[in-house]
């Protein structure tokens, strides 16, 4: 992390640096109140009478395991943000911030608005694109690709989840 190492030294990239930690902060903050407002009642009633797998984890596991991520998820970016500019960058930043896109609708989608195989296609894209930014933050901070992939087995979970919240629910 070149630039980063930088900014140590050159308070004026420093003051850059922590901007830039802020506004991936802030992004990933806003999938998770998007996420969080479209749960809002949902699982008080509806979401309680679906039928669900024997492995589904309590919901007290839920906001702890999503805080963690929403945290990986905005240290990761702003890691490629702060790597050497080029493509590989500008790929990886443009593959974050899909990946947050699908985040914040697979809630919408699933909760909002009920639509169990609509979120399970977009929990498939987003497990693809997770793991399609995983592999090119790695091309620019191999840190950054690490803190994700925490995320990308939740994702991947979650999308197995979903799927079996279909299957049982016909």
């Amino acid at each position: 992390m070149q630039t980063g190492s930088l900014a140590l030294k050159n308070p004026s990239l420093k003051a850059e640096s922590t901007a830039a930690l802020a506004v991936f902060s802030a992004l990933s903050a806003g999938a998770a109140i998007a996420g969080a407002l479209a749960t809002n009642g949902a699982t008080q009633g509806w979401y309680r009478r679906l039928n669900k797998p024997p492995f589904q984890p309590p919901r007290a596991v839920f906001g702890p395991v999503w805080t963690v991520l929403y945290g990986l998820i905005a240290v990761s970016g702003w890691r490629v943000w702060n790597g050497p500019a080029g493509v590989a960058r500008s790929r990886a930043l443009s593959l974050w911030a899909v990946q947050l896109g699908f985040n914040a609708a697979w809630s919408w989608l699933f909760f909002g608005r009920r639509r169990l195989r609509s979120a399970l296609v977009d929990v498939t894209a987003l497990s693809l694109s997770v793991g399609a930014y995983l592999a090119a933050a790695r091309k620019v901070d191999r840190t950054a690709a690490v803190l994700v992939a925490p995320y990308l087995g939740w994702v991947c979970f979650a999308g197995l989840l979903n799927e079996e919240i279909v299957r049982l629910n016909r």
